[in-house]
C-alpha cells in the first residue's frame, strides 16, 4: 500500500464557510490547521477519520508553527497525533453536549421506546409490503419487457403495412389511371361499334335488296337456261341431220375418189374439189428468207398453215394464236382465250375450227370465223404436248399429256369418248389417213399404232435411242417420219413399221422435246430445225443435205410446210417466225 503525504494548510478564519469532509482531508482544532491526506491511508485510519463528525473552526492567530522536526516526521505518525488530538477535542465537545441534551434525551426517548413494537411491526408489514412490491415490480418487468416485445414486433408489423398500404396505393393510382384509359377507349370503342351497328344495318338493307334482285336474276336466268336448252337441242338435232348428210356425202367421196385422182392428174397436179378438199403441187426447195416476224413474247412453240391456204398460224408463250399472211407478213387475226403456253396446234380440214394444246392442261378449241372459243376440253390432269385432227372428220380430235395418257374427244359433244393409258409419256401424235389409227411417238423412244376405237396397241417399234419428239404423216399417208434427241430423223412404212430412211447430219442438233420436223406436201423433202438456228432440208430420195437455212439467232422449235408446195416456215425460241421461199 502507497504512503500517505500529508499537507497542513492553516485553518480558514473567521466566517469562512465549511466544506465536506472527503475521505483524505480533514481538520486539527487544536492546532487550527487542516490537515489533508494526500494519497492513501491505511484502512483503519481512513475508517477513523470517516467517522468522526468534524466541524471546520477558526482558530485566531497566532499558531503555532510546524517545525522542521515535526515535518520530518513520518507521515502515518503526523496524521495519527493529528486524528488524536481531534479526537479528544470531539470527545471533549461530545461531553459537554451529550450533558447539555441529556434532559431532552430522555425526554424523547420514553415515547420511542413505547412506540417501539409498534414501529417494528409496522416495518415488517411495511417490508412485506415493500417485497409485495417488489414482486408486482418484477411480474411488472417481465410484462413491460413482453408488452415492449410485442410493441416492437406491433410496430414493425405496422411499418410493414404501412409500406404495403403505400404500395397499394400506388397501384391503386396506377390502376385509377388504367381504368381511366380504358373508359376513355371504351368510349371510342361503343362509338365506333355504334358506327358500325348503323353501316350493318344499312349493308343489311342492301343486302336484301340485292338477295331480292339475285332471286330474280336467278329466276329469270332459269327461264333462259331453260329456253336455251331447248334451243341447244333443236341446233343439236339439225347439227345431227347436217353430219349425216356430212357423212354421206364423204362416203360417196370415197367411193369416188379414186376415180377422180386418175382423171384429174394432169402436170403434177391433183386436185380435190369437194368440201374439204385438199390442194397441193410439187414442192420447190427453199433458199431465202422472206419475212421475219416478231410473232411472240417469251417464245413459239408450234406453227402451222391452213388447208389450201397460205395463211399461217403461230401460237406461242404468250398464250395467244395469231394468224399471218404469208405472202405479205402481216398480221390477219389473233386469237385469245388460252389460259396457258401453246405447245401445240391443229386445224380441222375445213379451216373453220383451230385446237390449241396447252400447258394449263387443257386444250382450247376456236371458231376462226367469230374468234371465239368454241369448246374447253377438260381432263388432262397435266400440261397436254400434242394434239392432231382427225383427216376424215372435223369431229374427232386425239390428245397426249404427261400424265401418261392419251385421250379421244368428240367435238360436237365437247367431251372425252376414249382414254388411253400407257407407263411412257407421249410427245408427239397425228391421226392416220382413214381417220381409224393414231400414231405416237414416246419419251422412250418407241414409235406405237392405236386404235381409235378400242384403244388397244396395234404395233409398236423402237425408233430411237432417246425421246422422240416429233411425229408427221405424208401427204398419201403411207410413210410416218419422227425426229428424236438423238438428233436423228427416221421415216417409217406406216403398215410394217420398217426404216425407209434415217437422215442426220453433224450439226444439226434437236432443240427440245417437242420440237416439230415436216414432210414436203410432195413427200420429197424433210425439214428439220436444229439447236443452232438452222434449219436443214434432206431430200428423201437421195438421203443428203440440199439445202440449209440460216436466218433465226434461237434454237429453231418447229418447221411447217404449206400445203400448196411453199413457202416453208420455222420458229425459234425467242418466237421469232421466218417464211421461206
Amino acid at each position: 500500500m502507497g504512503r500517505a503525504r500529508i499537507v497542513v494548510h492553516e485553518n480558514p478564519g473567521p466566517g469562512s464557510v465549511p466544506f465536506s469532509i472527503l475521505p483524505n482531508r480533514f481538520c486539527c482544532p487544536n492546532r487550527g490547521l487542516v490537515v489533508e491526506v494526500c494519497g492513501t491511508l491505511k484502512a483503519p485510519l481512513q475508517c477513523l477519520a470517516q467517522a468522526i463528525p468534524v466541524r471546520f473552526y477558526s482558530f485566531p492567530p497566532p499558531y503555532k508553527t510546524p517545525l522542521l522536526s515535526d515535518l520530518t516526521m513520518s507521515q502515518e505518525e503526523v496524521a495519527i497525533e493529528a486524528i488524536k488530538h481531534a479526537l479528544k477535542a470531539l470527545k471533549k465537545r461530545h461531553l459537554v453536549e451529550e450533558g447539555a441534551h441529556a434532559p431532552a434525551y430522555i425526554a424523547l426517548s420514553r415515547p420511542i421506546i413505547s412506540q417501539g413494537s409498534e414501529w417494528k411491526e409496522k416495518a415488517e408489514n411495511l417490508e412485506m409490503e415493500l417485497q409485495q412490491c417488489y414482486k408486482a415490480q418484477s411480474r411488472l418487468s417481465e410484462q413491460l419487457v413482453v408488452e415492449v416485445a410485442e410493441s416492437r414486433a406491433l410496430k414493425a408489423s405496422l411499418q410493414e403495412k404501412e409500406t404495403a398500404m403505400a404500395e397499394m396505393e400506388k397501384e391503386m393510382t396506377q390502376t385509377r389511371d388504367e381504368c381511366s384509359r380504358l373508359k376513355a377507349d371504351l368510349e371510342e370503342k361503343v362509338k365506333a361499334l355504334e358506327l358500325v351497328l348503323g353501316e350493318r344495318e344499312e349493308l343489311k338493307a342492301q343486302l336484301e335488296q340485292l338477295t331480292i334482285r339475285a332471286t330474280n336474276a336467278e329466276a329469270e336466268n332459269k327461264k333462259l337456261v331453260d329456253r336455251w336448252m331447248l334451243q341447244k337441242m333443236q341446233d343439236a338435232e339439225r347439227l345431227n341431220e347436217a353430219n349425216a348428210l356430212y357423212e354421206d356425202m364423204i362416203e360417196r367421196l370415197k367411193a369416188s375418189g379414186l376415180e377422180k385422182l386418175a382423171r384429174e392428174q394432169v402436170d403434177g397436179i391433183v386436185r380435190r374439189s369437194e368440201e374439204g378438199a385438199e390442194f397441193f403441187s410439187e414442192s420447190t426447195v427453199p433458199s431465202v428468207c422472206k419475212h421475219r416476224i416478231n410473232a411472240h413474247e417469251g417464245g413459239c412453240a408450234s406453227i402451222m398453215f391452213e388447208n389450201n391456204s397460205g395463211r399461217l398460224i403461230s401460237g406461242g408463250q404468250d398464250r395467244s394464236i395469231k394468224m399471218w399472211d404469208s405472202t405479205t407478213g402481216s398480221l390477219s387475226q389473233s386469237l385469245f382465250g388460252c389460259l396457258g403456253s401453246v405447245l401445240d396446234l391443229a386445224i380441222t380440214h375445213d379451216n373453220r375450227s383451230i385446237i390449241a394444246a396447252s400447258s394449263s392442261n387443257n386444250l382450247f378449241v376456236w371458231d376462226v370465223n367469230s374468234g371465239r372459243v368454241r369448246h374447253t376440253l377438260t381432263g388432262h390432269t397435266d400440261k397436254v404436248c400434242a394434239v392432231d385432227v382427225s383427216k376424215v372428220s372435223s369431229r374427232h380430235v386425239v390428245s397426249a399429256a404427261y400424265d401418261r395418257t392419251i385421250k379421244v374427244w368428240d367435238l360436237q359433244k365437247g367431251f372425252c369418248t376414249n382414254t388411253i393409258m400407257f407407263h411412257s409419256n407421249c410427245n408427239a401424235l397425228c391421226f392416220s389417213t382413214d381417220g381409224l389409227t393414231i400414231c405416237s411417238g414416246h419419251v422412250d423412244g418407241n414409235l406405237r399404232l392405236w386404235d381409235i376405237q378400242t384403244g388397244k396397241l396395234l404395233s409398236e417399234v423402237a425408233a430411237h435411242s432417246l425421246a422422240i419428239t416429233s411425229v408427221s404423216l405424208s401427204r398419201n399417208g403411207n410413210v410416218v417420219l419422227t425426229s428424236s434427241r438423238d438428233n436423228s430423223h427416221n421415216l417409217f412404212d406406216i403398215r410394217s413399221l420398217e426404216v425407209c430412211g434415217t437422215f442426220r447430219t453433224t450439226g444439226s442438233r434437236v432443240a427440245s422435246n417437242w420440237s416439230r420436223s415436216c414432210i414436203s406436201p410432195d413427200d420429197n423433202h424433210i425439214a428439220a430445225g436444229s439447236a443452232d438456228g438452222s434449219i436443214y432440208i434432206w431430200s428423201i430420195s437421195k438421203g443428203d443435205i440440199v439445202s440449209t437455212l440460216k436466218e433465226h439467232t434461237a434454237p429453231v422449235l418447229c418447221c411447217a410446210w404449206s400445203g400448196l408446195g411453199k413457202p416453208l416456215a420455222s420458229t425459234d425460241k425467242n418466237g421469232v417466225v421466218c417464211t421461206w421461199t
